[in-house]
């Protein structure tokens, strides 16, 4: 007969094997998104990317529209964006491309990916953690490609107009490479879609008891300086645009909030059936 211990091994390693498998058609998915958009990347270098420097991008027309209606003249209005892309080293268009695309491919195959990180962890819930986390993949998709949305048509264009205007001196030219341009786009982008997790990493850490809607509470006021001075580095220095990237990033904390809450009084209330049963 085979022993306990022989039995925790091979449990053990077909959870690894699981994983690894798991790993492996994700890696699948990610690369062939990547191949895809590396084969596609001259419209899609123009279309999503060259095309943020110039005032014909959306969130340039809307911030002048924002600009008429709120009667500021054209303190919000990019009338120009003097930035010219180059490439200054033989190799760095290739390997800016395979960033890209790599970036690229992983936003494209998060829902799969997800998916399988999430059905590896799935059979060690119990059947009351699964009922309450049937729609996670779904919200965890739906929260990350908003903020992608957020990141590409908000954060990005704010820091192209900011950084792209910004000089010291009038006699010198932003003469940027196109590793520099296109890796803030891509990795600003990205980096917002992973932020927009936020609520389910609070939901996460409050089923594990690690927070608490009091402790959240109780570093609000921490949390909103943070957030104002984030917002204050990456947009240009006018309040109408910080409040723009502050409050949605600020909404996200106190949706947080809302969830440890749930979650804690669901707690309470599993406790409180317990102890009825016993008596």
């Amino acid at each position: 007969m085979e022993s306990q211990n022989d039995k925790k091994e091979l449990s053990f390693l077909g959870h690894l094997e699981e994983l690894r498998w798991r790993l492996v058609r994700s890696s699948i998915v990610i690369f062939t998104s990547a191949v895809i958009l590396f084969y596609f990347t001259d419209p899609i270098v123009q279309e999503f990317y060259i095309n943020m420097s110039s005032t014909s991008f959306p969130t340039y027309q809307f911030f002048c529209f924002l600009s008429e209606k709120l009667n500021i003249s054209d303190a919000l209005c990019a009338n120009d964006i003097p930035i010219q892309i180059q490439s200054i080293e033989m190799t760095k268009q290739f390997s800016t491309n395979m960033y890209f695309a790599l970036i690229g491919g992983l936003i494209i195959s998060f829902p799969f990916t997800f998916y399988q990180v999430w059905s590896f962890v799935k059979p060690g819930l119990n059947i009351q953690e699964l009922k309450a986390t049937k729609w996670i993949v779904f919200s965890a998709s739906l929260l990350f490609f908003t903020g992608i949305l957020f990141g590409y048509f908000l954060i990005s264009p704010l820091c192209v107009q900011f950084f792209g205007g910004y000089k010291l001196t009038a006699q010198i030219q932003n003469n940027f490479t196109i590793s520099s341009y296109m890796s803030m786009i891509t990795t600003s982008t990205f980096l917002s879609g992973l932020f927009f997790e936020l609520p389910i990493v609070m939901y996460i850490l409050a089923k594990l008891g690690i927070l608490s809607a009091d402790v959240l509470k109780k570093y609000r006021k921490h949390s909103l300086v943070g957030i104002l001075i984030l917002s204050a580095l990456i947009t240009p220095p006018d309040v109408v645009s910080q409040l723009l990237v502050s409050f949605p990033i600020y909404a996200l904390y106190e949706f947080g909030i809302i969830i440890v809450k749930r979650v804690e009084n669901k707690n309470l209330k599993e406790i409180y059936s317990e102890e009825n049963n016993l008596k």
